[in-house]
């Protein structure tokens, strides 16, 4: 991110020695860094030549005016923001400035307190842009993995682990929360193997009608059940000589197991109806959000096919565990969604993105992903604010869609601990809905500590609110 820390440099250009050095005065006390310039063309030699943030630009002024130095400026490879500041009843003048490319104009004589506040404005603009040309320098960078973004240590940890398994023909288990990107995982390893202009076969294991299981995965022939009225492959001679995805196959029922083990076994089977035995050349990349050594030890999962799925694994963290790839991830998404709904990318405000970084998404990329297609879609202006993000955040419903449900199998004192958080959570938001977002107010209406609410807040994955009193 653009460091802040560095003071921003302020461009006078004013052929008026008194009235430059009182904006200088006004200027160096609040932290700025100030250089000036007595005319339009000496102030275009100090731009280019000094590179200011800001250009704080008189109109009426001998060699070179302001608006004809307006014009050269806005021409250049990095223009500054300019200001104008013209005299009064010259407004007319500042209006056609700002169609020509100025950021704002203030009429003399004016307030220190309301240049200061747009000089602020403008420098976020600033640092906004900046912001957003370096995360889109970072995806770029990262553009060797594709649609799967990060650039944490987790993720490090994530991509160096595929690069070194993808070229081999090992079988794979990637696992993780849902939302976390197993597909997007499983189908860079295969963009990245030596089956990579081969077929990428997904399979949805939960989704297997158990009465056309064999005819889904191996195929049929014609004739060998009503309404088989023609041959068909399954998905593993679709997958020959590529890949075959099995998505969260921790749903796969212990019937459609033993028939996938016995194939990954013996690399052959036959089609439903079928007499003729085939063989199949296919790597085997399985996903779970579930935890499989647990499962088998429910009798709800084989060991014997476990250890055939997973000769090498992969976990994928939680969004929450991997704060530093939201700013990438965000960028990449406002991006996408502007495109493929047609509308202009949007930046987003310091403030909406410390709320991004800061909320601890329990559905993970899914969740953030659904969050900003909708923001993108709905935003009028050019900015995302904060106020945006919060409200989606916090709407009705949003906790519900966002909380994470007990897993399948659940004994009852987790259900019973899913039950309460909920509660909570639901609790939390409508106080906070009903005190503006207020902490101080919210915790004292709820009974409870300001600290113990924050901490709260921050366990269950809300948005923080806002701190304060009544006053």
């Amino acid at each position: 991110m653009e460091d802040k820390a560095q003071p921003a440099k302020i461009l006078i250009v004013d052929d008026e020695m008194p009235s430059r050095y009182g904006l200088r005065k006004a200027l160096e006390r609040v932290g700025y860094v100030i250089c000036e310039a007595e005319d339009g063309r000496a102030g275009i030699d100090a731009v280019r030549r000094e590179s200011p943030d800001v250009v704080l630009l008189d109109i009426n002024m001998p060699v070179m005016d302001g608006m004809e130095a307006l014009e050269v400026m806005s021409k250049l490879d990095h223009p500054p923001l300019v200001i104008m500041l013209t005299a009064h009843g010259s407004e007319r003048i500042a209006v056609e400035a700002m169609k020509m490319g100025a950021y704002d104009y203030l009429s003399k004589p004016f307030e220190v307190d309301e240049l200061r506040l747009i000089i602020g404005n403008a420098l976020e603009k600033i640092y906004l842009r900046r912001e957003n040309l370096l995360l889109q320098q970072r995806l770029a960078d990262m553009s060797g993995f594709g649609a799967f973004i990060g650039e944490s240590a987790p993720m490090k940890r994530v991509f160096q682990m595929i690069e070194r398994i993808a070229p081999t023909d090992v079988a794979v288990l990637i696992q993780g929360e849902s939302g976390t990107g197993k597909e997007l995982a499983a189908r860079e390893i295969h963009r990245r193997s030596l089956r990579k202009d081969r077929s990428f076969v997904c399979v949805n294991s939960a989704a297997l009608p158990e009465n056309l299981i064999e005819s889904e995965l191996f195929g049929h022939e014609k004739g060998a059940f009503t309404g088989a009225v023609a041959a068909r492959d399954g998905k593993f001679l679709a997958a020959d000589g590529g890949t075959i995805f099995f998505d969260e196959i921790g749903d796969m029922s212990p019937n459609t197991q033993a028939k996938i083990l016995r194939v990954l076994e013996e690399k052959r089977f036959q089609k439903l109806g079928g007499n003729r035995t085939l063989s199949v050349n296919v790597r085997v990349i399985s996903a779970s959000n579930k935890d499989l050594a647990a499962e088998i030890a429910k009798g709800a999962f084989r060991e014997d096919l476990y250890y055939r799925l997973k000769v090498v694994d992969v976990t994928l963290p939680p969004l929450r565990e991997r704060p530093r790839d939201i700013p990438l991830l965000t960028q990449h998404f406002v991006k996408l969604f502007a495109e493929r709904h047609r509308r202009a990318a949007p930046g987003l405000s310091p403030g909406a993105m410390r709320t991004l970084v800061s909320y601890r998404w329990p559905g993970n990329v899914r969740q953030l992903e659904n969050l900003l297609e909708k923001i993108v879609l709905l935003c009028d202006n050019d900015t995302i604010e904060e106020a945006d993000i919060r409200r989606e955040l916090d709407a009705p419903g949003a906790a519900d869609a966002a909380r994470p449900a007990p897993p399948r199998g659940a004994t009852y004192r987790q259900i019973k601990k899913a039950a309460i958080e909920n509660f909570e959570r639901d609790l939390i938001i409508r106080e906070l809905r009903e005190h503006g977002g207020n902490i101080t107010r919210t915790a004292r209406a709820l009974g409870m500590h300001r600290q113990s609410l924050q901490q709260k807040i921050k366990e269950l994955g809300l948005s923080a609110g806002k701190e304060g009193d009544d006053n």
